[in-house]
């Protein structure tokens, strides 16, 4: 990956974020995912189900399964916050990121690890995760595969790091039911970020995922998708889009494999 034109993204995406509202306080900071005000509320309404789908079918069986605290690596953690949640249940959270601004990269992250001892931040790409083999037992994705550039390569670090049995999670990455649905979407992205889509999407992001790319980057993963309980305006947008006559919408929901 070009060095120059990730910095390039990494600081405008940081302008961008910050643009959206996206710096939250220290007390707003505490609260993800269970934001209850502010206009990116109905966003963490969705985010906070897949969270506590994650909790509820994979950390918490895993180490009742293991019988010990768990070495959990969140991939893409942004500013961190499902890791500070990892650390509260006990386990040790390493929250890996190539950004470290303050508005919602591990900059920011400071809020959290004056709460917690058992969470460090690496400040690395996910397709060069600078651990030992076989060194987790969780390695999960929080809304950020879709930045992966080459998804075979972050994969396959993602279970070079994980030991075996281990578990690989998605999280709130864009699942399309068609590949058709996923380019539109981009193509629609494009044209809403306008004169900043030329850094914003600089970089070949996959932007979104299918059963097919999915399983076609990964052929030694049994991937197994727990759909997610979604509050109902989210349920009721393929119906929605489908009245409009516009292409269907993405899921999200949580997707699970076991490390070879």
């Amino acid at each position: 990956m070009n060095d120059i034109a990730l910095e390039l993204f990494a600081s405008e995406y940081a302008r961008h974020r910050a643009q959206e509202g996206r710096g939250y306080s220290s007390e707003q900071l505490l609260q993800l995912p269970y934001l209850g005000t502010g206009p990116h509320a109905p966003q963490w309404a969705i985010r906070a189900r897949t969270f506590d789908a994650f909790m509820k079918h994979v950390l918490r069986p895993e180490a009742k399964r293991l019988g010990r605290p768990l070495d959990v690596l969140d991939l893409g953690a942004g500013n961190g916050w499902l890791s500070y949640r990892v650390a509260l249940e006990g386990h040790r959270a390493m929250a890996l990121d190539i950004r470290n601004d303050s508005i919602d990269g591990l900059g920011a992250s400071t809020t959290f690890r004056r709460q917690v001892l058992a969470m460090e931040c690496i400040v690395a790409p996910f397709d060069a995760v600078p651990l030992a083999p076989a060194s987790i037992d969780i390695a999960l994705f929080n809304a950020s595969l879709h930045y992966a550039t080459d998804l075979r390569c972050v994969l396959a670090e993602a279970i070079r790091v994980t030991r075996s049995g281990g578990r690989i999670a998605i999280l709130d990455s864009p699942f399309y039911a068609r590949e058709s649905d996923g380019l539109a979407m981009v193509a629609e992205k494009r044209e809403r970020f306008g004169k900043r889509a030329d850094v914003l999407m600089a970089l070949p992001f996959i932007e979104f995922l299918t059963k097919d790319r999915l399983r076609g980057a990964s052929p030694e993963l049994a991937w197994k998708r727990r759909r997610v309980r979604y509050p109902l305006a989210y349920e009721l947008r393929p119906l929605v889009a489908a009245l409009s006559f516009r292409r269907r919408p993405s899921r999200f929901d949580l997707w699970v494999a076991s490390a070879p």
